[in-house]
C-alpha cells in the first residue's frame, strides 16, 4: 500500500510542499512551468501536499486546469517518464480513464516535474463494480488483439498491418517503471514466470540482500525459488497490460465514472493486479465480482495470489523497513507448504 500522490487532498503523514520548498524555488519552478505550458496564467489553487515520493499542486492555466507532480531527486525524470508512458498505454486501450499526460519537466540542480491534466476526484464508491468490469476488460485488451490477429491471418488479404494497436507477446515494457521510488527493469521476456521471479521477486530480495543482509529470507527464498514455474503449469497466461500498482490509494471516481492513476505499467499476467488489490481493503466485493464475472479464477489462482502478494510485502519492506519483514516470511513458508 504505497501512498498516493496527492491529487486533491494531503496526505497528512506526508510531505507538504509549502514547508518543502523555499520561495525561491518555488518562484523558479512556476516560470518554468508558466514558459513549458505556454500559458499566460499559472495560479494555484487547493491544498499544496504530496504523497510518499512526490509533492503535488494544481495549478489554473490559460489551457484549463493542470495537476503537477514535483520531485527534487535525480531520478525524477526516469520516474516520472515511466509513469507518463503508463498512463498513455493505459489511455490508447479505452477500457478505464487516466489523466490525460501533459508533459516531463526537467528543474534545475535535479529533479523533475510532470504536468498532466487535473481531475476532482472523491473516494470510489458508486463506481466500484464498473471499475472492476473496466479493469478486466484492460486485461483483456491485448488478447483480443491476438485474437483479432490470428483470425485475420486466416481472412485472405488481411494481415497484422490492418490492426491499429499491435498484440503484444512478450512480458515486460519499452521501458523502466517505478513502484514508488524503486525502479523496475522491464525487460522483454517470453516466459511469465521467469520474468517475475528475475525483475520482480529477485530483484527486490537483492535489495533485501543489500540493505538487511536477512538470513532467514535468503534461505526461504532458495526454497521457494525452484518451486514457482510448477505454479503455472495449468494455465495460459497471455501478456496483459497492467495498471501495475493497483492499491485503494490509486483509484477513485469522478461524476462520470471510475478513474486510475500512478500507475507503474508492464505487459505481465493479469492476476499479477489483484495480489494488492486485496491487501490492504478499500476494494468493495463488487469490484471482484465484476472482475471475475469477466476473467474468471483459473485453476491455482489463490495460491499464485500469495505469490503475487509476496512481491508487494518485500516492496514494502523496502521501503518502510522491517514492520514488514514478518508478513514477507510468513508469505513465503505458506508458500512451501
Amino acid at each position: 500500500m504505497l501512498c498516493s500522490e496527492a491529487w486533491t487532498s494531503c496526505c497528512g503523514s506526508c510531505l507538504d510542499l509549502a514547508g518543502s520548498s523555499s520561495t525561491s524555488q518555488q518562484i523558479t519552478m512556476e516560470k518554468i512551468l508558466k514558459t513549458e505550458l505556454k500559458t499566460s496564467v499559472l495560479k494555484a489553487f487547493g491544498s499544496s501536499g504530496g504523497g510518499c515520493i512526490s509533492q503535488g499542486q494544481g495549478y489554473e492555466t490559460d489551457n484549463g486546469r493542470v495537476f503537477v507532480k514535483i520531485n527534487q531527486k535525480s531520478q525524477a525524470r526516469k520516474m516520472f517518464e515511466g509513469e507518463m508512458a503508463s498512463l498513455e498505454a493505459i489511455q490508447k486501450t479505452g477500457t478505464v480513464r487516466v489523466p490525460q499526460p501533459i508533459k516531463v519537466i526537467d528543474l534545475p540542480g535535479g529533479g523533475a516535474m510532470f504536468v498532466m491534466e487535473y481531475l476532482k476526484m472523491k473516494h470510489l464508491s458508486r463506481y466500484s463494480s464498473k471499475l472492476g468490469e473496466q479493469i478486466a476488460d484492460l486485461h483483456l485488451y491485448n488478447q483480443k488483439l491476438r485474437d483479432k490477429l490470428r483470425k485475420e491471418e486466416h481472412t485472405v488479404g488481411k494481415g497484422a498491418g490492418h490492426c491499429e494497436s499491435q498484440y503484444v507477446d512478450k512480458f515486460g515494457f519499452h521501458t523502466a517503471t517505478c513502484c514508488g521510488y524503486i525502479a523496475q527493469v522491464n525487460e522483454w521476456q517470453s516466459d511469465w514466470p521467469s520474468f517475475f521471479v528475475r525483475h520482480r521477486l529477485q530483484a527486490q530480495l537483492d535489495l533485501i540482500e543489500r540493505d538487511y543482509g536477512d538470513r532467514e529470507a535468503r534461505e526461504l527464498w532458495s526454497q521457494l525459488k525452484p518451486k514457482i514455474p510448477e505454479m503455472f503449469c495449468d494455465v495460459e497466461v497471455v501478456p496483459a497490460l497492467l495498471h501495475g500498482d493497483l492499491w485503494a490509494g490509486n483509484v477513485a471516481e469522478d461524476d462520470s465514472g471510475p478513474v486510475v492513476f500512478d500507475p507503474a505499467s508492464f505487459y505481465g499476467h493479469s492476476e499479477f493486479e489483484l495480489a494488492i488489490a486485496g491487501m490492504f481493503g478499500g476494494f468493495s466485493s463488487s469490484f471482484f465480482s465484476a472482475y471475475h464475472s469477466k476473467i474468471p479464477k483459473a485453476p491455482g489462482f489463490e495460491k499464485r495470489n500469495k505469490l503475487y502478494q509476496l512481491f508487494n510485502y518485500i516492496n514494502h519492506w523496502n521501503h518502510f523497513g522491517t514492520g514488514y519483514r514478518g508478513s514477507t516470511l510468513n508469505v513465503m513458508k505458506k508458500l512451501l507448504k
